[in-house]
Parts: structure tokens; sequence; C-alpha cells
């Protein structure tokens, strides 16, 4: 079984995206590994250039920031990745730069990937999500986070990433058929030193939105304001350890007391529905099979 690790970023430092430790948390089951390395304003390219040479095969890409609707470039980033993933990889395993995997959750992955190799009706395999807020130590609880994401796929000339690169289709519209395994993916997006989180807001909606757009919605500020948020719970698993050099540097504080946690009654019964009949409302990009 040959599998191959695949991403897309630019100005990781910048925007203090952990894309080296994403890497390296799959890269022990993957037998090779293409980045898209968009040109960058600071050394993102010398940080994936040093992770493992033998394995890690750069492509180098220019953003189109004139797209500036639904997040359409970082899909087209994702999709020259993938592309340049040899036909005969079994498995393209997908990661953000703010996402991270487990080290515990490898061998299921592994064993996963095994189990359907041969079955072509599986194309790809669902992974649940923690999405971290604030700081590592609190993870979003509101029905409004995404639960489930697609994240290993087929390497076929039909699948393509969809919209703005949070998942993927085969042809235009059609959902993968996707097999669920119990392992999750860390997301990291929202946990960064203020400083950079506000450079990020107002840099990367401008893939979403118009100048005007921004103006009356992203503030000008020096700092991100994390208060603003629903409802956290505490976190009280371990962190991958590709992460913890990087938890150990955290230089800000973020506290919430969880008893002013605030859900709209909408989202407290997709919660409910979910966690105790297994029903998932709302948008899905997958068809679980």
């Amino acid at each position: 079984m040959k599998v191959t690790g695949f991403t897309f970023i630019r100005n990781a430092l910048i925007y203090d995206y952990p894309v080296v430790e994403s890497i390296c948390s799959i890269l022990p089951i993957c037998d090779d590994f293409v980045v898209a390395v968009g040109k960058s304003d600071d050394a993102t390219l010398e940080s994936i250039s040093g992770i493992d040479p033998a394995k890690i095969r750069i492509i180098e890409t220019i953003w189109d920031d004139s797209l500036r609707k639904g997040g359409q470039v970082l899909a087209l980033e994702t999709d020259k990745a993938y592309q340049n993933i040899a036909d005969d990889s079994d498995w393209a395993f997908y990661i953000q730069g703010d996402e991270v995997v487990h080290e515990k959750y490898l061998e299921t992955i592994r064993s996963s990937m095994l189990k359907w190799k041969d079955d072509a009706e599986v194309e790809g395999l669902l992974f649940k999500y923690l999405h971290f807020y604030g700081s590592y130590d609190y993870v979003g609880l509101s029905a409004s986070w995404y639960p489930y994401e697609i994240r290993v796929i087929r390497k076929s000339p039909l699948i393509h990433s969809y919209r703005d690169a949070q998942g993927f289709r085969k042809m235009e519209k059609q959902k993968l058929r996707v097999k669920a395994i119990d392992a999750y993916m860390y997301h990291y997006g929202w946990v960064k030193d203020p400083a950079a989180m506000q450079r990020k807001q107002e840099s990367f909606n401008k893939f979403w939105h118009p100048d005007e757009w921004l103006e009356k919605h992203v503030a000008k500020a020096e700092e991100f304001d994390y208060s603003g948020i629903d409802a956290l719970k505490l976190f009280n698993g371990t962190h991958p350890a590709v992460m913890l050099d990087r938890i150990s540097r955290k230089n800000w504080q973020f506290d919430f007391d969880i008893a002013f946690n605030r859900m709209s009654f909408k989202n407290r019964m997709k919660m409910m529905l979910s966690e105790q009949f297994g029903i998932e409302l709302g948008y899905k990009n997958y068809k679980r099979i």
C-alpha cells in the first residue's frame, strides 16, 4: 500500500501556522509527501525544505490573489498539490496547515486505509474533529463547528478540492462515498498569538469577501479579541507530541468561564440529536457508507 500526504501553505510564519507539526504528525505513515508552497513573505519555503527532503517534494506556486469569492484560491492550491501525487498511490492523505494528528491514531488510520484499499466503493475516510479555540485548553462546543470531514481520499482525476478546500467532491458536485474511522483531527486554526490571529483575519477574509465587507465586519486592531465565542469546553486529553514544544512557547493568556456558555436552542437540539441518536443535521460534504 502506498500513501502520499499532501497539503498547501503560504506565509506560515507570519500567520503562525503549525504546518511543520502538521506534516510531521502524519509523515510516519506516508511513503512520500507533496507540499504546494505559495510564494511567501517569510521563510515558509525554508521551513518546509528542512523537514525530510527524502520524503517531501515541494511544488512552488503563485496564489491568484484576485480570486476573492468563497475561498476558491485555497481549493486551487490544494488541487495543485493533489494533482502532483503519483498515480500509483493507493491513498492521498490530506492535512491542512493548522491541523495535526495525534500519534495515538496513526495505527487506526493506517489499518483503515489497508482495510478498504481494494474496495472501490470506498472513496475516502472520514475523520472526527476537535476544534481548539483561544488556547490549547479549550475546544469548541456548539454545533457551528464542523464535526467531521474527509481527509483521506483516492488518487483520481475525477476528485477535486471543493469550495474553500474544506473537503472534496467528484466530478463537479458529486459527494464522495466514505467510511467513518475512529480517529480525530486536531484543528488549531483558532489558537494563535492574538497579533498573528488578527493578521490572519485581516488577510484571509480577502479570499471570501470584497473590501467593503472587510471594512464593516473585520475590526482593525493590534490583537484579535477571543472573547466573542458562544460555548467552549475544557480539553482534558493530551496533545500530539509534535505540538508540545509549540505549546510550551505559548506567550498569551486566554481564560474562559464555561459556566457562562451560551448556545441557541437550535444548536442545543443539533447537539442532542447527534450525541444521543447519531443524527447529523446541516451541511455534510460526504456520503457515509
